[in-house]
């Protein structure tokens, strides 16, 4: 599809920053391979096999198949190494955190009836996300400027607006974007001598055009899970849980350009001049909440030997609250002033007012069906197939009335950028003597983003004054694990392998004045790796 017909069936997308993104709702909906050391062994393959902790979590039908009680804890280091990559080589960033990344109880009272022999009853806590990384990258030879695309979207608002004092206030008297309001008062844009016109640095004679990037993340998504569950006559095991999740993300990240030749802003003859040009952005948001959801789910076992398993997870309604704050570095260097004389320098810091917003979301909802054949009582072998509904998130912002009104255009964005994601996870367990049990799993996430977003073919939006965003491409986890098991006490350790690939932008692509010329912003390739070792213990009484 070409970029104008694209462009076209978005044009009704405002090109501004707003307090909340589409992009902020997929970020915030991740979610990892977590659980137990077995569970991530056979990565993630239990939604039939039921009789572990983690499955409280995933198909809470598994707490049906439990016979006895249950207590475990497990600890898991991540390893996570970033790669980028933006054509001039690659750099790397690498860090290890250690997490309590399960713990549970499971309760089970054996009824004695034929109808219904066991009921069961549990309550865990699962590291559902963990949004811990680092990344940093170059980009050399630009074909455009950050300050060309805030310059682009700033047209319509008078100077006058732009110069306030207010700069990120939420409670402004205009309603100009705050990156407008930030660059203006930092010269990354100036007016073009037309009403309501801008300008930013770059031009066609501009030369060594090169940005550089950083950004650090940490956060997770933790949830508690309260179940209850059964099974009729041996053959049909079902559960019911009730979430509740913790949520928190921090987000700092840095963007710097170098232009040599660029059209800079003289504020001493108030005139464009030529010159050098730099500039950088720094970004620091936080975003808190908490949220709850409902998991139901069956598994039915028509033949010892084979099981298949259905759950369905409720969206998770969020109540979030985001600050934000940012700060802009300049120098400019004029080559001569208006005179055809030696020009001097222009430097100085421009900084944000703390921005703080309250809004609701609605997750992606997510369906799980499985199936798993036990072989001789020795040999299991399951698959998991899970639909997740990314492009199904909504957003809720205050009306002004003391309530919360869904938000239609953050909905329409949803749509536009993001699709439903298909996993599949297959994993298997061979047990070698009663006490000694070998693991292994694999699992493909497809991508979440639609071919027009991850390749800049439409105008991607962002929230607060942090124009740049990242877009999956798709998630493989390898994995493997060890089991060992004596009377009611066990032991598992398992090793995980995820790898994720993605595209960083910079800035969305931007169609320059209205004018049908589309350009493109700076695109990184981004490779994230996780290696996991994940360690058990339990006791079944």
């Amino acid at each position: 599809m070409k970029k104008s017909i694209i462009v076209a069936a978005v044009a009704a997308l405002p090109a501004i920053m707003s307090a909340q993104s589409a992009v902020d709702a997929y970020n915030l909906s991740q979610s990892d391979l977590r659980g137990t050391a077995r569970f991530m062994s056979m990565a993630g393959a239990f939604g039939a096999l039921g009789g572990d902790l983690s499955t409280l979590t995933q198909n809470p039908a598994g707490i049906g198949v439990y016979r006895s009680s249950e207590v475990g804890v497990t600890l898991d280091i991540n390893m996570t190494s970033s790669e980028t990559n933006a054509g001039f080589g690659s750099q790397t960033m690498d860090k290890t955190h250690v997490y309590c990344n399960n713990f549970g109880y499971i309760g089970t009272t054996i009824l004695g009836g034929e109808t219904m022999p066991t009921f069961s009853w549990g309550a865990s806590y699962n590291r559902a996300a963990s949004f811990d990384r680092s990344f940093r990258g170059y980009v050399g030879q630009l074909n455009t400027s950050m300050s060309n695309y805030v310059a682009n979207f700033s047209n319509g608002y008078s100077p006058d607006v732009l110069g306030e004092t207010d700069k990120y206030n939420p409670f402004a008297s205009s309603d100009a974007d705050w990156m407008s309001i930030m660059a203006y008062n930092s010269y990354m844009i100036s007016p073009s001598g037309v009403n309501g016109q801008y300008n930013g640095l770059w031009v066609p004679g501009t030369t060594q055009g090169n940005a550089g990037f950083t950004t650090r993340e940490r956060g997770y998504v933790d949830e508690y899970s309260i179940n209850f569950g059964g099974n009729i006559m041996n053959t049909l095991y079902w559960g019911v849980a009730f979430g509740i999740t913790d949520i928190s993300m921090t987000q700092n990240t840095f963007y710097d350009e170098e232009l040599n030749d660029a059209d800079v802003y003289d504020k001493q003859t108030e005139s464009i001049t030529p010159g050098n040009a730099y500039y950088a952005l720094r970004n620091h948001s936080v975003t808190s909440g908490s949220g709850f959801n409902m998991k139901f789910g069956v598994i039915v076992k028509p033949i010892n030997e084979f099981r298949i398993g259905l759950a369905i997870h409720t969206p998770t309604w969020y109540n979030l609250s985001t600050h934000y704050a940012s700060t802009i570095d300049y120098s400019y260097g004029y080559n001569f002033n208006a005179d055809g004389l030696p020009g001097s320098s222009n430097e100085g810091q421009y900084y944000s007012d703390d921005a703080y917003y309250d809004w609701h979301m609605k997750s992606p909802w997510r369906l799980i069906a499985s199936a798993a054949g036990v072989i001789g009582g020795r040999f299991i072998v399951s698959a998991d197939y899970e639909y997740k509904a990314f492009n199904n998130m909504t957003f809720s912002t205050p009306s002004g009335y003391g309530d919360y009104q869904k938000n239609d255009y953050i909905s329409d964005e949803v749509k536009a950028y993001y699709k439903p994601t298909n996993t599949l996870r297959v994993g298997a367990e061979y047990r070698i003597t009663p006490q000694f049990s070998v693991r292994a799993g694999y699992s493909t996430t497809t991508a979440s983003v639609k071919n027009e977003a991850n390749n800049g073919d439409i105008y991607v939006s962002t929230s607060g004054t942090n124009p740049a965003y990242t877009m999956n491409k798709g998630t493989d986890y390898i994995t493997f694990g060890l089991g060992y098991r004596t009377g009611g006490f066990y032991v598992d350790a398992a090793y995980v392998y995820k790898k994720t690939k993605s595209t960083w932008h910079g800035f969305s692509s931007f169609n320059e004045n209205g004018n049908g010329q589309w350009v493109d912003g700076p695109m990184a390739k981004l490779d994230n790796t996780n290696n996991n070792i994940v360690l058990s213990i339990g006791y079944k009484f």
